[in-house]
C-alpha cells in the first residue's frame, strides 16, 4: 500500500510537471526571441531621423557607424537611388528580401547565415523607401533560454522528489498504524494479553485501534474473572477438603472411618477434576502478561494466617520472613493465592504432623524469591515432581490421582514472569521448592540462579538462630 501510494503520486505529479513545464519552457524560448528582434528594432529606429534628412552616402556611413550595431557590422541601410540601390554597412539580407520589404512597406525577419536579419521600411525625404538591415545573431535569440530550462527542469525535479518524500511520509503513516493493528491482532490471538495498539494514525485506523484496545482490556478483565473464579474455588474446596482428610484420618479404624475416608478421597478426586477442566478451557497468558499485579508480602502474609491455625492444631512450627515490607510483583493476587496454597497444601499432605516449615521472600532488585521449606523428608527425584503435571502422578509419594495442579499451577505463575521454579534440599532437611518470579519479564541467568539459592540457605542457616516468634500475621499461634 505504501509503495503503490508513492507510484501514483510520482505518476500524477510528473505529469503535472510536464505538463506547465514543456508550455513554459516553449513561452520562454518566445520572449527571448522576442526581446531580441525588440531591441534590434529599437537599434533599426535609430538610423530613422539622418535617412529623413539625408540620402548622402558619406552621412549615412558616420550615421550607421556612430551607432552600436553599425560599429560592429550588425546594421546596413539600404537606399533606393537612380544609379542603383545604395548599400551602406554590412549586408547580410538578400536582395530580393529587400525588395520585398520594400514593395510590402512592413518590417520582416529573414535568416540568414549566423542568425536572423530584421528588415524595417524608412520612409525617406523623398518619398522613397529605405530598408535598414539589423543582423541579430542566433545566440541573442536564444540567450538564458538554456538556464531558464534548467532552472525548470530542476524545480520540476525537486517538485517530483518532494511529492515523493510527501508521500513517503503520508504512506508510513497509514500503513504503520494498520501495520501495528495486524501485529497486535496476531499477537492478542497467540494469547499476549497484554498486547496494545497505539491510538496514532489516521482518524479511522484511530477509531480501530480505541476498539481494539477496549476489546484486549475486556477480553484480559473476562479472563482475570476466569482465574479469579478458578483461584475462589480451589481455595474454598481443596483447603477445606485437606483439613477435612487430616481429621479423617484421627478416626481410627473401623468401618465407618473407611468409608469416610473413601468419600473423601472421593470428594478431593471430583474437584480436583472439576479444576483440571476449568484450567484447561481457558487460555492461558503468554509473553509474561498477566494482566495485574499484587503485594506478594501482604498475600503470602494472609495465606500464612490462614495455614497457622491449622498448623497450630498439629504441633507445626512455623516461621515467616521477608514480608515486612511492600514487595509489589507482576502476579495477580488470585493466582499467587493459588501457588501458595498449593505448596503449603503439599506440605499439609506428605509431611508427618509436627513437621516444620517456613516461607522466606527475598527482593533481588529484578526478580522476587519466595522458598517454601519444610523439614520433612523431602522428594527423592525432584524432576519428577516438576513433570507430574504432565503425567498426572504425585512424584513425591508415587501415588496415582493427582490433577497436576500443585507445582504445575506454581511453575505456570514463575513461568508467566520469565522466572523459574526449583526443587531443592532445604536447610531444614526436607524440600525446598524455590519461586523465582521476575519482574521485568526476563528469565534469570545461570548465575543469579545460583545466587538466588546461596541466599535461600543463607537465610535457611540465620534462620535457626533466631527466635521461634515470626513476622506479620503467620506468627506462630
Amino acid at each position: 500500500m505504501r509503495w503503490a501510494l508513492v507510484k501514483v503520486c510520482l505518476a500524477v505529479t510528473a505529469m503535472v510537471v510536464i505538463a506547465f513545464a514543456v508550455p513554459l519552457g516553449l513561452v520562454i524560448r518566445e520572449m527571448a526571441g522576442d526581446r531580441a528582434f525588440s531591441d534590434a528594432e529599437r537599434q533599426a529606429a535609430m538610423i530613422a531621423p539622418t535617412l529623413s534628412i539625408t540620402t548622402d552616402r558619406e552621412e549615412l556611413t558616420r550615421a550607421v557607424l556612430s551607432t552600436e550595431p553599425g560599429d560592429r557590422g550588425r546594421l546596413a541601410v539600404h537606399v533606393p537611388g537612380e544609379g542603383g540601390p545604395l548599400d551602406i554597412g554590412t549586408r547580410r539580407a538578400t536582395p530580393k528580401d529587400v525588395a520585398t520589404v520594400r514593395k510590402a512597406g512592413r518590417a520582416s525577419i529573414t535568416e540568414v547565415t549566423g542568425g536572423f536579419a530584421l528588415l524595417q521600411p524608412t520612409a525617406l525625404g523623398t518619398g522613397d523607401i529605405a530598408v535598414v538591415e539589423v543582423f541579430v545573431p542566433e545566440g541573442e535569440v536564444s540567450h538564458g533560454v538554456a538556464t531558464a530550462w534548467l532552472m525548470l527542469a530542476g524545480v520540476g525535479l525537486a517538485l517530483i522528489v518532494g511529492s515523493v518524500a510527501v508521500a513517503d511520509r503520508l504512506g508510513v503513516r497509514m500503513v504503520q498504524p494498520a501495520q501495528r493493528l495486524a501485529g497486535a491482532a496476531q499477537d492478542l490471538g497467540e494469547g499476549r494479553l497484554g498486547t496494545r495498539v497505539p491510538e496514532e494514525g489516521p482518524t479511522e485506523l484511530r477509531s480501530a485501534a480505541v476498539a481494539f484496545n477496549s476489546m484486549a482490556d475486556q477480553v484480559v478483565q473476562l479472563l482475570a474473572n476466569e482465574r479469579e473464579l478458578a483461584a475462589d474455588l480451589s481455595h474454598r474446596l481443596r483447603t477445606p477438603l485437606t483439613v477435612l482428610r487430616l481429621n479423617a484420618a484421627s478416626l481410627g479404624e473401623g468401618p465407618a472411618a473407611e468409608q469416610t475416608r473413601a468419600a473423601v478421597q472421593q470428594l478431593e478426586h471430583e474437584v480436583d477434576t472439576i479444576i483440571r477442566t476449568a484450567r484447561e478451557q481457558r487460555p492461558q497468558p503468554q509473553g509474561g502478561q498477566t494482566g495485574a499485579g499484587c503485594d506478594a508480602s501482604e498475600v503470602i502474609r494472609e495465606r500464612m494466617g490462614f495455614w497457622s491455625a491449622l498448623a497450630e492444631d498439629e504441633g507445626r512450627e512455623v516461621r515467616l520472613a521477608g514480608v515486612d515490607r511492600t514487595v509489589r510483583i507482576p502476579v495477580a493476587r488470585p493466582e499467587l493465592a493459588a501457588a501458595l496454597d498449593a505448596l503449603l497444601g503439599n506440605v499439609f499432605r506428605h509431611t508427618p504432623e509436627g513437621t516444620a516449615f517456613s516461607v522466606d521472600v527475598h527482593h533481588s532488585g529484578d526478580a522476587v524469591i519466595v522458598l517454601v521449606s519444610d523439614a520433612g523428608p523431602g522428594i527423592s527425584d525432584p524432576k519428577a515432581a516438576l513433570a507430574r503435571g504432565a503425567s498426572g502422578r504425585d512424584a513425591a509419594s508415587g501415588s496415582v490421582g493427582s490433577t497436576g495442579l500443585g507445582l504445575d499451577i506454581v511453575r505456570r505463575v514463575a513461568e508467566s514472569t520469565g522466572g523459574d521454579l526449583r526443587i531443592g534440599r532445604s536447610v531444614l532437611g526436607g524440600t525446598e521448592v524455590r519461586i523465582w518470579i521476575g519482574l521485568y519479564g526476563s528469565r534469570p541467568e545461570r548465575g543469579r540462579r545460583g545466587h538466588g539459592r546461596r541466599v535461600g540457605r543463607r537465610t535457611g542457616r540465620q534462620r535457626r538462630k533466631e527466635p521461634r516468634t515470626t513476622t506479620g500475621s503467620g506468627a506462630q499461634h
